[in-house]
C-alpha cells in the first residue's frame, strides 16, 4: 500500500510550494519507469509521482518482457523495480536492463527486505533500495538522488563523448563552409551502419574521414582495418580480404585469416577499391550483400559482421561504362557518398593548414618553432595544389628543413625552391613528357617554366621592384607587369624590408 502525505492527497488543494523538478535542480523532461506485477500500486505510483514531479514523465509496465522491450527503444533516467515478479526475477531483470543501458539508474522495492536483498541489488548494479510500505516523501528522497546521480553521469557522458568527438577531428584542420559540411556528414552517418563511399583527389584525407567515420561509431572499441588495394599484388589480394584454408594453393602452410574476418565487429577501408581485378569483384558483392564469406579453398561460409567503408580517386562510372567495374557491387557500395574537398576548394583554411602542420613537424624534426608570414600565406593561398594536403605536408616539410628563419617569407619560399639559378634546357625538358607530347605542347611547357622561373629571379634580385626588372629583361615596365599576372605573380611577395632594391 503507498502511505499518501496530508498535502499530497489528490483532491486536495495544498498551498504549500510543489516538489518538483524545478524546485529539486533537476533538467526537464526526465523519464521514469516502474516495473511491478502489482497493477494497483503501478497506477497508484504513477499517480502520485506524476502530481509531485510535474516535470517528469512516469510510464509503467506490469510485465518484465515488455519493460526490456521499451527499454531497448528509448532512454530512462530512473528505473523503479519490484524484486518479486512472476515472470522473471527483479534481480534477474536488473541484470538484463544493465546490458541494455550500463548507465540508467535503478532503484529496487520489495516487501520482503533484508540487509542480504540490499546488498545483492547493490551488486548487481542498483542504486538504491526501499522497502514496502514506504511513505512517499521518503520514496521522493530516493527519486531524486537517483535522477541527480543520472544526470551527473548523463552530463559526464556528453562531455567524454565531446572531447572524443574533437580528438576525432584533430587530425581535420578547416573552418570553412565546406569543411564544416564534411564534419556533419562524418557525425551524422557514423551513427548509422550503411556502407559509405568517399571519393575525393588523391591527398584529400579519404583514410582520415573513414577513420573518422569509425572513431564516432559503436564499432569503436574495436581497431579500424583498411587495406591499399593497389598496393597488393592481384593473386594476394583474394587471399588478403578473404583468407585461405591449407592447401589452397602452393606454399599455403596453414590456414590465413582474411582482413573480413579480422574485423568482424568493426570498421574495413577498402582504399582505392576502384583498382580492386573484376574476378574478385563478385566476391566481393557477395560480403556486401550476404555479409558472408568464403575463404579461399574453403568449403563452408562464415557469417561475419563487418562495416564497410570504400574510398576511391578514379571515376567508377567511367569504369563501369568500360566493363572494368561491376554496375551492381558501385550500387552495393554507393549507399551513401561522401566527397573530400580539393585543397582549392578550402583555399581559406590554407593558413590554418599551415601553422598546424609548422607546430607538427617542428615537433616531429626537434627543432625550434617555425611560422609563415601573413605574405606568405597569402601566396600560398593562391596557388593551385595538385597534390592536395599531402602536397602542402611535403612542402612544409621542405621549408622547415632548409629556412633557418623563425618567420617564413616569400623571399625564403622562392630561395628553397628556386636557389637562385634559371633551369638549363635540359633541366627545363624534365617538366614535359617530350617523346609523347606534341611538339607545341611541349615547347610551350618550356617556355613556361622558363619564363616563370626567370621573372622569379629577377623580381627576387630587384627586391620586388617590377621597373628595375623590366630594365633588367629589356622589357617594358606593363610587359613586365603582363606577365607577372598571367603568372599570378605579387611583388609584394619578392620584397624583403631589410633589403633596399638594387
Amino acid at each position: 500500500m503507498i502511505a499518501y502525505p496530508a498535502r499530497s492527497m489528490p483532491g486536495q488543494i495544498d498551498h504549500s510550494p510543489p516538489l518538483t523538478a524545478k524546485s529539486i535542480n533537476m533538467p526537464q523532461q526526465q523519464h521514469i519507469l516502474i516495473i511491478d506485477d502489482e497493477v494497483d500500486m503501478l497506477q497508484g505510483l504513477q499517480r502520485v509521482l506524476s502530481f509531485e514531479l510535474e516535470s517528469v514523465t512516469v510510464s509503467i509496465v506490469a510485465n518484465p518482457l515488455e519493460a526490456l522491450e521499451l527499454i531497448s527503444k528509448r532512454n530512462y533516467e530512473l528505473i523503479l523495480l519490484d524484486v518479486c515478479m512472476p515472470e522473471m526475477n527483479g534481480m534477474d531483470l536488473l541484470v538484463r536492463i544493465r546490458e541494455i543501458d550500463p548507465h540508467v539508474t535503478m532503484i529496487m522495492m520489495t516487501a520482503y527486505g533484508s540487509i542480504e536483498t540490499a546488498v545483492e541489488a547493490i551488486r548487481r548494479g542498483a542504486y538504491d533500495f526501499v522497502t514496502k510500505p514506504f511513505e512517499i516523501p521518503d520514496l521522493l528522497r530516493v527519486l531524486r538522488k537517483g535522477l541527480e546521480r543520472n544526470q551527473l553521469i548523463r552530463e559526464n557522458l556528453n562531455l567524454k563523448a565531446k572531447v572524443t568527438q574533437k580528438n576525432t577531428f584533430e587530425s581535420f584542420i578547416g573552418q570553412t563552409p565546406t569543411m564544416r559540411r564534411l564534419y556533419d556528414t562524418i557525425q551524422a552517418l557514423a551513427h548509422t551502419n550503411y556502407t559509405v563511399l568517399i571519393r575525393g583527389q588523391s591527398g584529400t584525407g579519404k583514410e582520415l574521414a573513414a577513420r573518422a567515420i569509425h572513431d564516432l561509431s559503436k564499432r569503436k572499441a574495436h581497431p579500424f582495418f583498411a587495406v591499399n588495394c593497389p598496393a597488393i599484388p592481384e593473386q594476394l589480394l583474394e587471399s588478403e580480404l578473404f583468407g585461405h584454408k591449407k592447401g589452397a594453393f602452393t606454399g599455403a602452410d596453414t590456414d590465413y585469416t582474411g582482413l573480413f574476418e579480422e574485423a568482424d565487429g568493426s570498421t574495413l577501408l577498402l582504399d582505392e577499391i576502384g583498382d580492386i581485378p573484376v574476378s574478385l569483384q563478385t566476391k566481393l558483392l557477395r560480403v556486401l550483400q550476404e555479409q558472408e564469406l568464403r575463404p579461399l579453398g574453403g568449403t563452408r561460409s562464415k557469417k561475419i559482421n563487418v562495416r564497410i567503408l570504400a574510398s576511391t580517386n578514379q571515376d567508377l562510372e567511367k569504369k563501369i561504362s568500360e566493363r572494368t567495374f561491376r554496375e551492381d557491387l558501385f550500387y552495393r557500395l554507393n549507399v551513401v557518398t561522401v566527397r573530400t574537398p580539393t585543397l582549392r576548394e578550402i583555399r581559406d583554411d590554407i593558413p590554418l593548414l599551415l601553422d598546424h602542420l609548422s607546430k607538427q613537424f617542428s615537433a616531429e624534426l626537434e627543432i625550434p618553432a617555425k611560422h609563415f608570414s601573413l605574405a606568405s600565406a597569402e601566396m600560398l593561398m593562391r596557388r593551385n595544389w595538385p597534390g592536395n594536403i599531402r602536397e602542402l605536408q611535403n612542402f612544409v616539410r621542405r621549408m622547415l628543413i632548409f629556412c633557418k628563419e623563425e618567420e617564413i617569407e616569400p623571399m625564403h619560399i622562392q630561395a628553397v625552391e628556386n636557389p637562385g639559378t634559371i633551369p638549363t634546357l635540359s633541366e627545363a625538358f624534365q617538366i614535359c613528357e617530350m617523346p609523347t607530347e606534341p611538339y607545341i605542347a611541349a615547347r610551350n611547357k618550356v617556355l613556361e617554366q622558363f619564363t616563370r622561373s626567370y621573372v622569379q629571379n629577377l623580381l627576387f634580385t630587384t627586391n620586388g621592384n617590377i621597373s628595375r626588372s623590366a630594365k633588367m629583361a629589356g622589357l617594358s615596365r606593363v610587359a613586365m607587369q603582363k606577365i607577372m599576372r598571367r603568372m599570378d605573380m605579387q611583388p609584394l611577395n619578392f620584397r624583403n624590408p631589410e633589403r633596399c632594391p638594387q
